[in-house]
């Protein structure tokens, strides 16, 4: 890897079953056992495992019951949302050091373009392991480092040097790297699409590589060849220093399930004010509206459906989710789980104020209640519908808002 426009030098670091690393700091006795992360109720799900329950089966969004079934000597541990924040921050703070090109993919990695820190720090396999060991010396923490030209090989190597490594893929040898790995290595090969491409007889990223691409866009349509593209480990895409969200959403899993059509209404009302909320605080809007459902049985449907202008306000986005759920009947079951997604995201544009009920007027008074809950936040504006003792309504989420 040379310092030039042609070849870049890409980390990607990954923390090592972050939640469970971080609590066994004060748990130290915890060392080498099998540990969860999680809420110990029934309906919660893993958030983070060590290696010997992973040994075992357990992974994250496992639901509870299962993983305890699996590993029945695991500790449960409560989650410590401030710590992993915490560290999270430290972690990343490391990484700037080192280059301004960090990409923060989720609390526990990130992508580092160290290209223009190459002359400075050393080849790129020295920076990856001083960072492994300051991670380690300073924090106490496992990482990963995967290196190689591109983001997209950088992470597939992270994900093979786990647990606590570091595996950097040449130039030369990215076809060769990649080729020798089962075709569900690639990014956006789910079970639906690996189902697809078995019956192609395509077992392998090899097998992959070498289809023609108008076949494979027969097969997957457009996506087809973004896969073989990144068969070939093409991947041009820029590290980015601050990633802009794709979507923004809010969801609820139940404390039991839930059949009542009036609750379910009155919890959609809430999540897409949640949703209308973070919009505002981001500056965005949406241009299409997503409604999850997830059963007593845990299968989940998504349903979308696209706006005639892109909106932020909670009516808005209230109304098309309700309209979805309408558009699905009498649900078969339960429900365990309610989402609300907003995506399609474009920029908010400004608006006046005015006694007309447009979308740009209740974006405006609901900014206005925003800065009345910075100031008041135990609930000082809501709508009426979502108050202690009230039954939702037909129509009141609107009138209220």
């Amino acid at each position: 890897m040379t310092d030039g426009a042609r070849e870049r030098a890409i980390l990607h670091v990954d923390m090592d079953a972050f939640y469970v690393s971080v609590e066994l700091l004060s748990r130290p006795d915890l060392a080498g056992r099998q540990v969860i992360v999680g809420h110990a109720g029934e309906r919660s799900v893993v958030l983070s495992a060590s290696y010997p329950c992973r040994a075992l089966g357990v992974s994250s969004a496992m639901p509870m019951t299962a993983a305890v079934r699996m590993a029945p000597r695991a500790v449960v541990l409560e989650p410590n949302m401030a710590a992993y924040r915490h560290y999270s921050g430290r972690i990343m703070a490391i990484f700037r050091e080192v280059t301004p090109l960090v990409e923060q993919v989720s609390v526990d990695e990130a992508f580092l373009d160290v290209t223009g820190s190459l002359r400075r720090l050393g080849h790129p396999q020295a920076i990856g392991e001083m960072l492994r060991r300051r991670i380690r010396t300073e924090l106490g923490l496992p990482a990963s480092v995967g290196i190689a030209r591109n983001k997209f090989v950088a992470k597939v190597a992270s994900t093979h040097a786990k647990p606590d490594g570091l595996l950097a893929v040449p130039p030369a040898r990215t076809a060769q790297f990649l080729q020798s790995l089962p075709v569900r290595s690639l990014w956006g090969v789910g079970e639906r699409t690996a189902r697809v491409l078995s019956d192609a007889g395509i077992a392998t990223v090899a097998d992959l590589a070498q289809m023609p691409v108008r076949t494979l866009e027969r097969m997957l349509g457009a996506h087809g060849p973004q896969l073989h593209a990144l068969a070939w480990g093409l991947d041009d895409r820029p590290v980015e220093p601050v990633r802009v969200e794709k979507s923004i959403g809010a969801e609820e899993t139940f404390e039991r399930d839930v059949s009542d059509p009036d609750a379910l209404r009155r919890e959609l009302l809430r999540l897409s004010h949640r949703v209308a909320e973070r919009l505002r605080a981001s500056g965005r809007e949406a241009g299409t509206v997503v409604l999850k459902v997830r059963y007593a049985d845990f299968s989940t449907i998504t349903r979308s459906r696209r706006l005639a202008q892109p909106a932020g306000a909670a009516p808005a986005v209230h109304q098309a989710a309700e309209a979805l759920l309408d558009a699905l009947g009498t649900l078969p079951q339960p429900v365990r789980l309610l989402g609300v997604r907003a995506e399609q995201l474009v920029e908010s544009t400004g608006y006046q104020l005015s006694i007309e009920r447009s979308e740009g007027n209740w974006r405006q008074a609901e900014e206005a209640m925003d800065r009345i809950r910075a100031r008041f936040p135990q609930g000082a504006v809501r709508p009426a519908t979502l108050l202690a003792g009230r039954e939702p309504f037909a129509g009141q989420a609107e009138a209220d808002a």
